[in-house]
């Protein structure tokens, strides 16, 4: 128990995923023949963090491409949609109560998966979206200290070299020492 020490850290302390299909009735100001096309552009999010939930509210333009008057004109109709999603919080460890720190990644982008005319007048939009949410809290971490004298393993290559032997063949009687010529015990 004397080598553990305890560190405290932020790190991801609760996920959570959602994805959603919501239906949008939208009313043009002609009565649509036929739709040429839809798209959803301008998406706009915040995220908070509430209990155990995290609330995601934002908004986006829907764009729908219609024609009308007996498929003689056309026109593009745009509205501006909120919505809000509540995404459930799953926690690895206890729940941590400070813990407002909420970071969101879109996984799908609002988008326009099926339109069509609805009781003749309505333009029905479904659009499909999908978060993931992570809340960064502080957590401890524990660790095992080593004792100071403690050092990691090293390891060495071998490193030999060709030319050593050439170098000291040619060592001279300079040291002070007695003169030895390595060159007349090769010759003999």
């Amino acid at each position: 128990m004397k080598r553990l020490r305890q560190i405290v850290t932020k790190a991801v302390v609760a996920k959570g995923k959602k994805r959603t299909e919501q239906k949008e009735h939208l009313k043009p100001p002609n009565a649509p023949t036929n739709i040429l096309g839809c798209w959803v552009i301008n998406h706009q999010y915040q995220a908070k963090k509430h209990g155990k939930f995290v609330e995601v509210t934002g908004k986006f333009d829907v764009n729908v491409w219609y024609a009308y008057n007996n498929h003689s004109k056309t026109a593009v109709y745009t509205e501006t949609v909120p919505y809000k999603d509540r995404i459930k919080l799953h926690y690895r460890d206890q729940e941590v109560g400070d813990s407002n720190d909420v970071h969101v990644r879109i996984l799908q982008e609002p988008n326009c998966v099926e339109a069509i005319i609805a009781d003749g007048e309505c333009i029905q939009v479904l659009v499909e979206r999908e978060f993931l949410v992570e809340v960064i809290g502080e957590t401890k971490v524990c660790i095992h200290v080593h004792p100071l004298d403690f050092e990691e393993d090293w390891t060495f290559e071998e490193s030999t070299s060709s030319s050593s032997s050439s170098s000291s063949s040619s060592s001279s009687s300079s040291s002070g020492g007695i003169g030895f010529d390595s060159s007349s015990l090769e010759s003999s």
